[in-house]
């Protein structure tokens, strides 16, 4: 079993930056991957990023060279997170952090990640 917590999210004006931290805890988190996905109201959730437990980074067509995922281990915790540059309006959404181990082709499916975190708050304007 994995916790995950989020935090960062907030309120910013289009064209700004905001970086999403995820706590990560349990006993095998170094042999996870670790993910970030987004829900917008009436809208599917969507991948974003995603940081194997090789540490290859994953990322969708619509924040590739915007969004940076990285992550910190230590022995039974982790942290990762997720710069975000240029926002623009339509990356408003709540933001979760995800974890799964159960890596594979379709890591951009959510239904394959196991672990979510509450979910954090990104509110851009324009």
């Amino acid at each position: 079993q994995v916790q995950l917590v989020e935090s960062g999210g907030g309120l910013v004006q289009a064209g700004g930056s905001l970086r999403l931290s995820c706590a990560a805890s349990g006993r095998t988190i170094s042999l996870y991957a670790m993910g970030w996905f987004r829900q917008a109201p009436g809208k599917e959730r969507e991948f974003l990023a995603a940081n194997s437990w090789t540490d290859s980074t994953y990322y969708a067509d619509v924040v590739k060279g915007r969004f940076t995922i990285s992550r910190d281990n230590a022995r039974d915790n982790a942290t990762v997170y997720l710069q975000m540059n240029s926002l623009k309006p339509e990356d408003t959404a709540v933001y979760y952090c995800a974890a799964t181990n159960q890596w594979g082709p379709t890591y951009y499916i959510s239904d394959l990640w196991g672990d979510w975190g509450q979910g954090t708050q990104v509110t851009v304007s324009s």
